[in-house]
């Protein structure tokens, strides 16, 4: 599974930006897609999972503010990011879990300036 974020970004606070990740290969694979990022100096951290079925799991930081949703064909995982707040400045990477394995695909920046 191969997969290619885009959408980052630097936004205002308050602002709203809408992250892409585009997933190829072995897709009939993939049980669940999803979000984590990195903020400088932090350790990468869980942000949203979508799995299959259409059942969402969000990080306490970002509920009710980010929304993650999928193409059923489990080829596009996208994620909402509405009311960003300075705290949601990081590299965002996108995921996949397929056959036992997670996938990562290269980071997109996020940059929000208070």
């Amino acid at each position: 599974v191969q997969l290619q974020a885009s959408g980052g970004g630097l936004v205002q606070a308050g602002g709203s930006l809408r992250l892409s990740c585009a997933a190829s290969g072995t897709i009939f694979s993939i049980n669940a897609l999803g979000w984590h990022r990195q903020a400088p100096g932090k350790q990468r951290e869980f942000v949203a999972q979508i799995t299959r079925g259409g059942n969402t799991n969000y990080a306490s930081s970002v509920k009710s503010r980010f929304t993650i949703s999928k193409t059923n064909a489990m080829n596009t995982v996208y994620l909402q990011m509405n009311n960003l707040k300075p705290e949601d400045t990081a590299v965002y990477y996108c995921s996949a879990f397929a056959l036992g394995e997670n996938y990562w695909g290269h980071g997109t920046l996020v940059t929000v300036s208070s």
